[in-house]
């Protein structure tokens, strides 16, 4: 027996709040994009002035923080749209394609900060550092530090991966700007060469947190059971349930926020057709109280052959 079909009253509300959690989501990153933007913008405008190729580096990093934004409020746009007949349990695993596409965004910018530091080795150039350039970065520094707090903020509490991941990218982009300014600090003691080795230090921590984000998309689109799905929780609910003599077989998959699992239960085999079901309708209300973005339970009911 299947509880909690796709029509049901409950699921379709659970959609509705499914899809306002995304508009607010899009909102965030509409805000975010827009600082990302200035921020980007200003980077690159000094960085260039002083030939700073770790505040350009930087300055890529920022934008590219700016097109994940995009990629994000794009996936999420498809990503909100209802179940149909070829996508029955609907379309939320777009957003975790957006974050797949976000981290191998990041693996590129990765490979080209490498590159651009390479050359600046074989050809020094010694940036000219101002109080403006220096004044530039620590400015973007405290905004991202805000932006990087708030996104994760929301992105914990709406539940979406994709706020969560992005807000891990700004805050790497944070590191990178206190790096830069290390660097900034070695040209002026008289060491030029730390610029491009600050560069290349920069594309490793932007590859470590592609492969991070690869890394979590991949757990969600293999169905790893890494969710908050905790064993002693489930059993506690469903062995409470009124007329459950047991279980096994419970399953779970999708992503924060967006939860389906699947479970056996065992009942007396006396028990009428209907008190079957009013219990196994218990068994999914429990379920879904008990489990964080759990939207779909399917709760299959076999007799109990113990003596």
């Amino acid at each position: 027996m299947r509880a909690g079909l796709g029509g049901a009253p409950g699921e379709q509300e659970d959609r509705k709040d499914s899809n306002a959690t995304g508009r607010k989501v899009q909102r965030v990153l509409l805000l975010v994009l827009a600082l990302n933007i200035a921020v980007a913008v200003a980077k690159a405008a000094f960085g260039l002035l002083a030939g700073s190729v770790s505040m350009v580096a930087d300055a890529i990093h920022s934008g590219f923080d700016s097109f994940s934004n995009i990629v994000g409020i794009v996936a999420l746009y498809f990503a909100g749209k209802p179940p149909d007949p070829k996508h029955p349990y609907g379309h939320g695993k777009i957003e975790t394609l957006g974050t797949l596409v976000i981290g191998a965004m990041l693996l590129l910018t990765a490979g080209g900060i490498l590159y651009e530091g390479y050359k600046r080795l074989i050809v020094p150039v010694t940036p000219d550092i101002t109080s403006v350039t220096i004044a530039v970065m620590l400015a973007t520094l405290v905004i991202n530090i805000a932006v990087s707090t708030y996104e994760r903020r929301r992105g914990e509490e709406y539940q979406s991966q994709i706020l969560v991941a992005d807000s891990q990218h700004t805050r790497s982009d944070v590191f990178v700007s206190i790096a830069v300014l290390g660097g900034f600090l070695a040209v002026r003691l008289g060491f030029p060469a730390a610029d491009p080795l600050i560069a290349f230090a920069i594309a490793l921590l932007i590859a470590r947190m592609g492969l991070s984000i690869l890394y979590d998309a991949a757990q969600v689109l293999t169905d790893m059971m890494d969710l908050p799905c905790d064993p002693a929780l489930i059993q506690a609910m469903v062995m409470d349930t009124p007329g459950v003599t047991g279980y096994h077989d419970f399953r779970c998959r999708g992503k924060p926020g967006e939860i389906y699992a699947d479970i056996h239960i065992t009942l007396d085999p006396a028990l009428p057709v209907a008190g079957a079901h009013a219990i196994s309708d218990e068994v999914e209300r429990r379920l879904k109280e008990a489990v964080p973005g759990l939207v779909e339970v399917v709760v299959h009911i076999e007799p109990d052959d113990s003596p």
